[in-house]
């Protein structure tokens, strides 16, 4: 856990049987006396998002303001966003990982935020902000999130299962996959963009700017200084002019912005 006076924030392993479900889950708190203002980095995840205390607000790059009460549904996030915290409040975080929104919900919704208890028939969701809103160990929350989820998940299908497990870089997915399964790729685009929430050609393009951040984050801690050419040629980036379209597309500033601004920017796939 990073651990200051005023700001707390960690990430929060999964048991074993749940690392095709979730990520990680995300708990960060503000002890100060004033709001303090996060960047969240585009992870193509769906999140759940539990907030104790003030209303938080996320900020989308079109400056526009949401409001969480207690819980809600938001993704999968395909560009940066502020988050603000008031004081005295905290927020926990499921990440949902490659198809799990869709095995338990039967469906995804796009970039929009929502209640999460519109979901399910009953409002489970704020029963179970009630039940986790008096446990005071954020592992504990987890761990209580985990047990309410059980019952929900659906088991994940052959192809979409094969899709999430494939590694190959110097393949196309869609085409192995549908040749693999006696499938026409068309139908494992469907698939794919129904059940995971974006398309093939979007989570690779993600990818390789996620690798791009992981490289320039790699320079600074060997303290080197940052070669733009060679973040390029790693990355399989065409130009430098491709590499700052990418920037700009997911976090919103430039390369060597985002060196100025990195203190002030959580990247929820490399802590």
């Amino acid at each position: 856990m990073e651990i200051s006076s005023e700001y707390n924030q960690t990430r929060i392993a999964v048991p074993l049987e749940f690392e095709n479900v979730f990520t990680h889950f995300y708990f960060a708190e503000n002890n100060s006396d004033k709001a303090i203002i996060k960047t969240l980095l585009p992870t193509y995840q769906t999140i759940l998002l539990f907030c104790f205390g003030e209303n938080a607000h996320l900020t989308t790059k079109e400056k526009n303001i949401l409001k969480v009460d207690k819980c809600i549904v938001f993704g999968p996030i395909r560009q940066s966003f502020e988050y603000t915290l008031p004081s005295k409040t905290s927020i926990l975080v499921a990440n949902f990982k490659d198809d799990a929104f869709y095995r338990f919900f039967g469906k995804m919704h796009q970039n929009t935020m929502m209640n999460a208890d519109n979901l399910l028939t009953e409002n489970c969701f704020t029963k179970l902000w009630e039940e986790i809103s008096i446990i005071t160990l954020p592992e504990k929350q987890v761990d209580h999130v985990l047990s309410f989820c059980l019952p929900y998940l659906k088991k994940q299908d052959s192809t979409s299962l094969l899709l999430s497990q494939f590694k190959n870089k110097n393949a196309n997915p869609i085409k192995t996959i549908a040749e693999q399964t006696n499938q026409s790729e068309r139908n494992i685009q469907l698939k794919h963009k129904t059940q995971f929430g974006y398309s093939s050609k979007e989570i690779n393009r993600y990818n390789r700017f996620l690798h791009a951040i992981k490289t320039i984050e790699k320079e600074i801690e060997n303290k080197h200084t940052i070669e733009w050419f060679h973040i390029i040629d790693e990355c399989n980036y065409y130009d430098q002019s491709q590499l700052i379209h990418d920037f700009k597309y997911f976090i919103g500033v430039s390369p060597s912005q985002y060196l100025k601004f990195q203190e002030d920017i959580c990247n929820p796939k490399s802590e």
